[in-house]
């Protein structure tokens, strides 16, 4: 037995004890980005609550991880509700989550190239290739990034030959993509992740390498 198959990971973008100081100075898109990476990169993930979805991010003092007003020492009452609420893209990515199979596994987890070094792209299909993922994260929270990444079709197994379709699943936007290098924008005001999923007309390949 491989250690991976009983020793695997859980990610947390806060706790309790942490208030990580990306998540202090970047808004609501430094929230979004942890949110979408601990989502995304492993399968078992958790939030501390309310304090994430409603983007908590005062220090207890500067340079500290502690939260001002914490419930280790008080007991704190939450609008769940409030407008500023990131409730509903949690609920966009965990939506994401359960209908592709690739995010449900760690073990073909890949780092894809790029050209941007705020960009921070990787993968994840099954072993099918019946799902394949890719996500693209600005992690600069404060400025929109642009660069090409690397979209590994031929390891994929796929024909590049013929297009693939990148529907970004958290707009619906779909991209026709051909070449193993493609140019994406991030703007942290309107959505700091891309989260693809990549598919080809196969039977249409297939029929393409048949003889006549």
């Amino acid at each position: 037995m491989e250690v991976k198959d009983f020793f695997r990971p859980n990610f947390w973008p806060n706790t309790p004890d942490i208030l990580h100081e990306y998540l202090q100075t970047g808004g609501k898109p430094a929230f979004m980005t942890r949110l979408a990476l601990a989502a995304t990169l492993c399968p078992s993930y958790g939030i501390y609550g309310p304090t994430f979805e409603l983007m908590e991010n005062l220090p207890r003092e500067k340079g500290s991880e502690e939260y001002l007003n914490s419930e280790k020492y008080e007991i704190r009452n939450w609008d769940i509700n409030r407008k500023n609420s990131l409730k509903d893209f949690i609920a966009s990515v965990n939506r994401i989550r359960r209908d592709n199979p690739a995010l449900q596994s760690n073990r073909n987890l890949w780092f894809n190239a790029t050209d941007n070094d705020n960009l921070l792209c990787y993968s994840k299909h099954a072993g099918d290739l019946s799902n394949i993922i890719l996500v693209v994260v600005n992690l600069d929270s404060h400025n929109t990034r642009s660069g090409r990444i690397n979209v590994p079709i031929k390891a994929w197994g796929l024909d590049l030959r013929q297009p693939c379709e990148a529907r970004e699943l958290l707009s619906d936007a779909r991209y026709t993509w051909q070449e193993e290098w493609n140019y994406v924008t991030l703007d942290p005001d309107i959505c700091p992740v891309h989260i693809f999923r990549i598919t080809q007309n196969l039977a249409k390949t297939r029929m393409s390498n048949k003889k006549v």
